[in-house]
């Protein structure tokens, strides 16, 4: 049994403390906000609570889940699960039949008219080309190039949307490896792994609350609105703001982390204050009475990739939830700029009479660092920072793109190589 100190209550932070605890580890969760969640929480915004960025999970999603089960939370009540659809404003697109992964792509494939089936053949056989590669690929490619010779409206109806949504990196410099690599555990690893999975709740009900809970319960010290200061070497142990831990682990976002580390590890700091980002902004729409072809509808042209019909969702009906990711150009172009372009894409990509009354915009959130930049042979802070100090979190060294999984995936092996 170590001390531990947990610095940060984001997804990872909140893994790693739930899986220490439950080893027996005597933990502290530090945490500088008031709230948990990290960049995946609910905020009170004037009179209700918004989440601050719209979040989805997948099947393969398979230690997030069970996470939630662990603290109590039953992901069939506050998720709802879809197959995988992409499915455009007039409620045509690209839809997966449930069933054996492989066979229910192939499946969708063929059945989507909206393309020609000589492109319905291509995408089968670039499919079959990644699969035989047991998707690998040479790490320097972006996913451009590895599409390179697929159909353009197969880029512009599948592959551009997905990567923009896994990896919040335009196809242009994304990383081809890491796209792969969520393909193959997302529609190939098994039944139901595509699978959409969009809260029904705020995100702070589908996991942070209930982790708090779940180790309030277990008399673990939590410090919220408590910022770490220093950590430094304090004997055998390390010192977190005057007080003595055995082991640490840094699951704050990799500027605090580098900032907490850089004279201590140097080099690691260095390797975490390197990462670049890209935004996303998600803006919530009002228009009363008004319901969308599907709980996720995509856009092909403008500023937002995806619209939610919260009201599909359970929640909140005729209110709807427009995402950019990779916003780096519509941050830099200012909220009324983006706003009014996502008003425009409104009026103009929906079938006449779609919307019951005008869409006036309710609020807009934008995050800043929302991912790193995942692009070709990106290379990312290890978990080891040094001995008795480790780091978790979605930009550690991993498999995965910055996503609710790979934070929880970074936590649960930090608190695994606690001993």
């Amino acid at each position: 049994m170590k001390t531990v100190a947990v610095v940060g209550a984001g997804w990872a932070g909140l893994a790693t403390a739930v899986r220490a605890t439950r080893d027996g580890h005597r933990v502290t969760l530090f945490e500088m906000a008031r709230q948990p969640g990290g960049r995946a929480r609910s905020v009170e915004w004037r009179d209700e609570k918004l989440d601050n960025g719209q979040h989805i999970l997948i099947g393969a999603y398979v230690h997030t889940l069970a996470l939630m089960r662990e603290v109590g939370v039953n992901p069939d009540l506050v998720l709802q699960r879809l197959p995988l659809a992409l499915t455009l404003p007039d409620g045509s697109g690209l839809r997966l039949p449930p069933g054996p992964p492989i066979a229910a792509f192939a499946r969708g494939v063929l059945a989507h008219r909206g393309w020609p089936l000589k492109h319905r053949w291509a995408l089968l056989l670039h499919a079959s080309g990644w699969a035989l590669r047991r998707f690998r690929c040479d790490k320097n490619l972006t996913v451009a190039d590895l599409c390179t010779r697929m159909p353009a409206e197969l880029r512009r109806d599948l592959i551009d949307p997905l990567c923009v949504a896994a990896l919040n990196t335009p196809a242009e410099a994304a990383s081809a490896a890491v796209f792969l690599r969520v393909l193959r555990d997302a529609l190939f690893s098994g039944p139901g792994s595509a699978d959409l999975l969009l809260p029904r709740r705020p995100l702070g009900e589908l996991l942070p609350e209930a982790a708090l809970a779940w180790l309030q319960q277990r008399a673990v010290p939590l410090k919220l609105g408590v910022r770490v200061e220093q950590v430094g070497r304090d004997g055998a142990g390390w010192a977190v703001n005057g007080d003595h831990f055995d082991t640490v682990v840094l699951a704050c976002t990799a500027v605090e982390a580098a900032r907490l580390v850089s004279t201590v590890a140097p080099e690691w700091a260095a390797s975490a204050a390197a990462l670049r980002y890209e935004p996303i902004i998600t803006t919530t729409v009002d228009s009363a009475g008004t319901r969308l072809a599907a709980p996720m509808v995509l856009l092909r042209e403008g500023a937002a990739q995806f619209v939610f019909d919260h009201g599909a969702l359970g929640s909140k009906p005729g209110r709807f939830s427009f995402v950019i990711s990779g916003a780096r150009e519509w941050v830099d172009r200012g909220r009324e700029a983006t706003d009014a372009a996502l008003l425009a894409q409104a009026r103009t990509q929906f079938p006449a009479g779609t919307w019951v009354q005008a869409p006036a915009v309710r609020a807009s959130m934008t995050e800043q660092r929302a991912t790193f930049a995942c692009t070709p042979a990106l290379r990312r802070p290890p978990a080891l920072v040094a001995p008795g100090l480790l780091a978790a979190g979605d930009y550690v060294s991993g498999p995965y793109p910055a996503t609710l999984e790979g934070a929880v995936r970074s936590g649960n092996s930090a608190a695994g190589m606690l001993g």
